[in-house]
């Protein structure tokens, strides 16, 4: 099992937050001390609502390491790319603080579950896009989409990119999305799964029914247990 998981998206909205907390939850039942990362939180002063929702769907209160600023290592307020907002704050994305906050995380933790900010090609710093610096750490990545309209473009562009880089697919999450075609929200799972197939890639496709507090049953072991 690996120590650390990127968690990225085909977009910002998409899902991330819940797919990631639920994760969390699901190693976390099965006696894997698991803990949640949020890489660069936008749109926030101060704290990150997206660890906030991880913890409330893991049931837990905060870590040591949240207070310690380990776990939302960069934190800005314009709601826009890790680049634009800290650029707006006169700062740039610090990588060195993020790798820190990970490393601390892993330290205490048997797994971390590394949430992005936005989809795969966001820049992160000038130049840098936060695929990019995924695929530098070597970390496994999981890939969160959904079945909106468009959705499958999305979808196949973020898995070319994981692919041409030479990142590990440790699976891919289809999450439930609001007003979806039917046709659209049945055809799109298995469109993926051709993709995968074709590309010879034998990751695990998990979907995510519609989320409330009383979810239960979201079998993750493809993504994380041999």
């Amino acid at each position: 099992m690996e120590k650390v998981y990127f968690v990225s998206g085909i977009d910002t909205g998409v899902g991330k937050t819940i797919a990631t907390g639920l994760m969390a939850r699901f190693l976390r039942g099965r006696g894997i001390d698991a803990i949640t990362v949020k890489m660069v939180q936008t749109g926030n002063d101060g704290f990150s609502e997206d660890i906030d929702e991880h913890r409330r769907i893991c049931g837990l209160g905060s870590f040591p390491e949240d207070a310690l600023g380990y776990s939302a290592p960069q934190i800005f307020r314009f709601p826009a790319s890790p680049e634009l907002a800290a650029r707006l704050e006169g700062r740039q994305v610090d990588t060195r603080r993020i790798l820190e906050g990970v490393a601390k995380c892993a330290e205490g933790h048997d797994t971390v579950l590394v949430e992005a900010a936005g989809g795969l090609a966001v820049p992160l710093t000038k130049g840098v896009l936060s695929i990019d610096f995924a695929a530098a750490q070597g970390w496994p990545t999981i890939l969160v989409t959904c079945g909106r309209l468009g959705s499958i473009n999305h979808t196949l562009l973020s898995l070319e990119a994981i692919v041409a880089r030479g990142i590990p697919l440790a699976g891919v999450v289809y999450n439930w999305c609001e007003g979806v075609d039917p046709t659209i929200d049945e055809d799109t799972p298995a469109a993926i799964r051709d993709w995968l197939d074709r590309h010879g890639c034998a990751s695990p496709l998990v979907r995510i029914p519609k989320f409330d507090s009383t979810l239960q049953g979201v079998d993750f072991s493809p993504f994380f247990l041999p």
